[in-house]
């Protein structure tokens, strides 16, 4: 039987050896993560159109409920005390309702990315201002402190991938940043040093989406042609659907009713 000389061996085992060091640090953390909205080809100005239209709230709106903020010296506001703001209500017109495409045309789904600039979600009178806001999922929130007094932002995502933000931010404090990789409507925002405070963020899958105005008025401008589900998200009421069809430089209209339950 022929045998590897010596050396052949000592060779082999070294090369073994080397091929079973461990990894280096870098591979030690998780894999690192995709772009949330993989980009598509620019679209072509031509071939897209908007929806619009507007919330109204069936029956008699409930009486929006001043808050006691005296709990705090600091939270005065020159405005006197705040209303809460689960149903704002004008004229028949429903605010702060999320609009967004929950299904459409593959180019819909898969078109841009978040923008660089965080939306604001601020904080004045101990109430947060706005009191529902949207941006795209990979987007992220500025949190600001105009107030005299410490306050602290606390969110409570349901969905894996949005980490929970818990922060305490100090009288007139420096912005904080956070980001939301992942799609979720109503995601509520609270203070635990002020109990009345609360706000949403919404986390649009795709870069189509709205907050009514307080005429309840929306638009979402830009989508390619093609058949949409629309959803229409309110903190209370819940969300309703409607399916649509955007024609080329034209505008859809996708009116929404909700009503007390």
């Amino acid at each position: 039987m022929n045998r590897f000389p010596v050396s052949v061996v000592a060779a082999l085992l070294l090369v073994f050896t080397a091929c079973k060091k461990a990894p280096s640090p870098a591979s030690n953390g998780p894999a690192p993560t995709a772009d949330p909205v993989t980009a598509s080809e620019p679209l072509n100005p031509a071939t897209l159109g908007d929806v619009t239209g507007t919330i109204t709230f069936k029956g008699k709106a409930p009486e929006a409920l001043t808050i006691d903020t005296s709990m705090d010296p600091a939270c005065g506001s020159p405005g006197g005390s705040p209303k809460a703001e689960q149903y704002v209500v004008n004229n028949g017109k429903l605010a702060n309702v999320f609009l967004y495409v929950k299904n459409g045309p593959v180019a819909a789904m898969s078109v841009g990315t978040a923008t660089d600039t965080p939306a604001v979600l601020d904080q004045k009178g101990c109430v947060y201002v706005p009191h529902v806001i949207a941006i795209m999922r990979g987007g992220s929130v500025e949190f600001h402190n105009d107030d005299p007094t410490m306050h602290n932002i606390h969110t409570l995502d349901a969905t894996v991938g949005n980490e929970t933000v818990d922060i305490s931010q100090g009288p007139h404090g420096a912005p904080q940043v956070r980001s939301f990789p992942q799609a979720e409507n109503m995601i509520p925002v609270r203070c635990n040093n002020h109990p009345w405070m609360n706000a949403f963020i919404n986390v649009s899958p795709t870069a189509f989406f709205a907050v009514s105005d307080p005429t309840g008025h929306f638009t979402l401008r830009g989508l390619p042609a093609g058949t949409y589900t629309i959803g229409a998200v309110h903190e209370k009421l819940g969300e309703q659907t409607m399916q649509i069809t955007v024609n080329a430089k034209a505008t859809a209209t996708a009116d929404f009713a909700f009503a007390a339950r």
